[in-house]
């Protein structure tokens, strides 16, 4: 009898194509399941989830590729069934609801019951009395988002990042909608104009949209808000030329949508809708916190629907609207926060009206930002040009103190500076020389050309 394929061997096969970025050859898969299957028998399993519109197949002959389906809220399509704890990608840790929520959405859709919009959902919320996100999370969140040199403008951060913010916005943000541009072909396209080889159109135009709603974003700073002229803007940037409807772009839609892969019916009367956008963003504007107030909005916006299409977008996007107008915090860019957890989180609250892996997203998607912007703003801190001018004076004044076996004081350096320091600098140059001892020891006393044993009879000296 042949062997059986299991439902575990499924498994193995989505989990090997998920971790590969760029898809995975015949010989390669079949070299990783080739204990369980027969590579004829892969070859009919792979035809039937292509068919089924689970996987997808490019390239010709030997150079056929699979990789996973994208899952695109707004579109019609099938979400693929996985058993156990098997996905598409890396996750993310969570908490014990968010794996409650993973596993009720992971269910086969017949399992899961057909839901329609909640309003008691959202009329259960009440502006700055309930709280999506404790208050110790948001302090913390606070703390980590906040730039080291202290308060600054509107905007600031986000300025001067911008360059960075733009390709990874936008690189990250479409990749959640199962674009397959990589990060290095979203950074030719938005600084050089230069659209990848073999990818659709499509996938260029949504790059460019959210470089366009973004730039709003940034250099609007005093415009946007949470108001309907804002997110009306944003949805018509980032929907321009990707709906079938060019006239639905920026309004409130007029025909009924459905979820891909979800069990969750949005409302379908324009009028009802309208008034739900209305209230969600005056709710919005009420919410002081500058975390609450984005995930809130990441909550309700998505789960109405306003806007034929492009709903997730807006409201990834809009999250950003607290923290560089007013708070001037590090951005939210979601680099790295992989799409099945995403998808998978706005299903729970699509269908559960559950928020908690949603948090978990958002949370660790704000500290992946965070660490990510800190190490680039570091990257571009200017040059000390006080200090490479008078690079050799500093380090024969610091080296002359401690052949002197002087006690690094202010008279000291005054005493020390040669007349290659100019009367006007002497004041900056003291405190450059006093610095440098702060964090002077024995592991870089060579940088002043201070031998060890040298070090080591000032350091006996001065105690």
């Amino acid at each position: 009898m042949p062997k059986r394929i299991t439902t575990e061997t499924d498994v193995r096969i989505f989990e090997e194509i998920g971790r590969q970025a760029e898809g995975i050859g015949m010989d390669s898969l079949h070299a990783y399941v080739k204990d369980s299957i027969s590579r004829r028998s892969l070859q009919r399993r792979l035809a039937l989830f292509v068919a089924e519109g689970r996987l997808i197949r490019e390239g010709k002959q030997r150079g056929v590729r699979y990789r996973p389906a994208p899952i695109n809220g707004e579109l019609s399509g099938v979400l693929p069934v996985l058993s156990g704890e098997a996905a598409f990608e890396a996750y993310i840790p969570i908490s014990p609801e968010g794996k409650e929520i993973r596993n009720h959405v992971r269910q086969p859709r017949q399992l899961r019951m057909p839901v329609g919009y909640n309003q008691s959902f959202l009329e259960a919320y009440y502006p700055n009395e309930t709280s999506y996100l404790p208050a110790e999370l948001r302090s913390q969140l606070h703390t980590l988002g906040t730039p080291p040199d202290g308060a600054r403008p509107a905007g600031t951060f986000a300025r001067n990042i911008m360059n960075r913010l733009l390709i990874d916005l936008s690189w990250a943000s479409s990749r959640l909608e199962g674009n397959t541009y990589s990060r290095l072909d979203t950074k030719r396209l938005i600084e050089l104009g230069q659209a990848a080889e073999g990818k659709d159109a499509l996938e260029t135009q949504m790059i460019l949209n959210h470089k366009a709603a973004i730039a709003l974003l940034v250099n609007e700073v005093d415009l946007v808000d949470f108001t309907p002229y804002t997110i009306f803007s944003l949805h018509a940037l980032l929907s321009d030329g990707l709906l079938a409807d060019r006239s639905a772009g920026g309004r409130i839609r007029h025909r009924p949508v459905e979820i891909g892969g979800s069990v969750y019916m949005p409302i379908a009367m324009p009028q009802r809708l309208d008034e739900l956008f209305r209230i969600i963003l005056s709710m919005a504007q009420e919410i002081r916190d500058p975390f609450e107030q984005p995930f809130f909005v990441m909550v309700h916006l998505p789960y109405l629907q306003p806007f034929e299409d492009v709903n997730k977008r807006v409201s990834r996007l809009a999250a950003n609207i607290p923290l560089i107008r007013r708070h001037n915090l590090c951005p939210l860019s979601f680099i790295d926060v992989p799409e099945r957890a995403y998808i998978d989180a706005m299903l729970g609250v699509y269908e559960q009206n559950r928020i908690e892996l949603l948090r978990d997203v958002f949370v660790w998607a704000y500290e992946r930002s965070c660490q990510h912007y800190l190490a680039v703003r570091r990257e571009l801190m200017p040059p000390d040009t006080f200090r490479l001018r008078y690079r050799q004076t500093l380090g024969e004044t610091v080296k002359a103190i401690i052949l002197q076996q002087q006690a690094p004081t202010r008279k000291a350096v005054t005493a020390a500076i040669s007349s290659a320091v100019p009367e006007e600098d002497q004041d900056k140059f003291i405190k450059l020389v006093l610095e440098e001892f702060e964090n002077l020891h024995e592991g870089n006393a060579i940088r002043f050309g201070v031998r060890p044993l040298e070090f080591a009879a000032w350091q006996e000296k001065i105690k």
